[in-house]
This record gives structure tokens, C-alpha cells and sequence, in this order.
């Protein structure tokens, strides 16, 4: 019986890589339609050529990381719904401008929900990138995007310290006179200028409390995150968050500006 090694003699493929392609193939020609469930990992493997259990096993979680399946508790393996894909457009404010609303999701065609809890201490990582010290008191505002049907797609969380807006009527980024205006337009309000974000996207593989948060998504599916942090003229970091873009769903576009007279390649 085939193991799920990933390695062999030179040229040969991984056994779970052949799983995976075969498990493709049925997907790609409408033998196995979205919503299909997969047969049971012995039945399969048996059906592919004599493979265990566990090389299905890692062809199932290939294929759910790619998000052409998705595991449901207690239920079994099934064929994902596919998605349309959307440009996320991450724009920079044009020069002079006095917010930074090209940083929202621009091309997001949908609602969105957001809600904040004040008074929270900053986890250490979320302190770092504030460059306040570790429990110093934050407002967490939560934010997702939801589709058509009304699914959360997207999500965000995002951290301001409280030493600069707490007592202050722009506390809560959707709250008081100046609610879904963007970090920059509220924190004018109170005499801070913000002059640019900076975002840092990285690949991960969602965890389960991240799904818990996306309709559709799964345990170890692609996804990216943008860290996104403004900044004031002094170069103080006044706001902070982490952006989950799901990769099935979304490509990530960033539009930079060319410097006049400049040819480089």
C-alpha cells in the first residue's frame, strides 16, 4: 500500500500530490460538482490505486488549503461552492488629501458591520506595533465585510491606543459625529495628522478561530494578511490592523505612484 511520503525515487511524484491531481481532475470536469461529499478516505484510496488513508488525508487538506474542498464536522469532505473573485484595490491617498479612505476595501461591492470594545490591554504584538507598552488600555474595533447574502467575506480587527483619543468624542471609529470617517479624518478632529499607512501583507493558513469568522472558509485555507499601521507627522504609529483576505476570493492590488524621470527596472 502507497505511504504519503514526499519523497522517492528522482522523478516520481508524492503519492498524496497524485491523490490531490486525480481529486482535481474529477472536480475540473463536473464529475464531482460543488456540493459534492467525498467518498470515505478508504473507499478513495482504494478507487486511486491502492493509497491509505493517511496520503488521502494530505490530499484532502492540499486541496482544502487551495479551496476546491472543505471539511464539515462530523459530516465529511466536500466539493466547495466556488466563489467569484474580486480585486481588493489597496490605493494611497492622493497628496493632500485629508483622509485615507483609498485604503478601505474600494472595490467591495457589499455592507459591512463593525463593533468596538473599549478599555482593552494590548496584547504584546499589538504593542510592538503601537509602540505602546504591553495592557496599555486600546479601543478593538471588529469589522466585516458582508456579501450579498449577507456572509461575512472579509474581516479586520483594529487597535488605537486610548492615551490618544480616549475622553475624546472619536473614541469609538464608528461612534460620535464623526462615525466611518477613517482613522485619518478622525484623528484631524482631535489635532493629530495622519500622513500615510503602512501595510505589510503576509500569506497564512486560516486557524479555526479565524474561520469561525468567515462564511464558507475552512481550517487551513489560503488566505492573506495585511498589517496596516498610520502613522502621524512625528512618525507615531496612531492605529493598527490586521486585515483577512480570504485567497480563494480575493487578489490583492497595490497602485504606486512612478516618480517623474525615473526608468528603472
Amino acid at each position: 500500500m502507497a505511504d504519503g511520503s514526499t519523497h522517492g525515487t528522482r522523478g516520481e511524484t508524492a503519492p498524496y500530490l497524485h491523490v490531490a491531481a486525480e481529486i482535481r481532475a474529477r472536480i475540473a470536469d463536473g464529475t464531482w460538482p460543488p456540493g459534492h461529499k467525498l467518498p470515505s478516505r478508504s473507499t478513495l484510496g482504494a478507487e486511486l490505486g491502492g493509497y491509505g488513508d493517511n496520503v488521502v488525508r494530505r490530499a484532502q487538506e492540499a486541496l482544502i488549503a487551495e479551496g476546491l474542498l472543505e471539511g464539515r464536522a462530523g459530516s465529511g469532505t466536500y466539493v466547495r461552492d466556488p466563489h467569484e473573485r474580486r480585486t481588493l484595490l489597496r490605493t494611497p491617498a492622493p497628496e493632500g488629501a485629508t483622509d485615507l479612505s483609498g485604503l478601505a476595501p474600494a472595490s467591495f461591492v457589499g455592507t459591512w458591520e463593525a463593533e468596538s470594545e473599549a478599555k482593552l490591554g494590548a496584547p504584546p504584538e499589538i504593542a510592538e506595533r503601537l509602540n505602546i507598552a504591553p495592557g496599555d488600555l486600546c479601543v478593538r474595533t471588529q469589522y466585516e465585510w458582508l456579501d450579498a447574502r449577507h456572509r461575512p467575506v472579509m474581516v479586520s480587527t483594529s487597535w488605537e491606543p486610548m492615551e490618544l483619543t480616549g475622553n475624546t468624542v472619536v473614541v469609538l471609529p464608528e461612534g460620535g459625529p464623526l462615525a466611518g470617517r477613517g482613522v485619518a479624518a478622525r484623528m484631524a478632529h482631535i489635532g493629530i495628522t495622519v500622513t500615510q499607512a503602512v501595510e505589510v501583507p503576509r500569506p497564512i493558513q486560516l486557524n479555526r478561530a479565524q474561520t469561525q469568522l468567515l462564511a464558507g472558509a475552512t481550517v487551513g485555507s489560503l488566505a492573506t494578511l495585511i498589517a496596516r499601521t498610520h502613522y502621524d507627522t512625528s512618525g507615531r504609529p496612531v492605529e493598527t490592523a490586521d486585515i483577512i483576505v480570504p485567497a480563494d476570493r480575493w487578489d490583492v492590488a497595490y497602485t504606486t505612484p512612478a516618480a517623474p524621470g525615473t526608468n528603472r527596472h
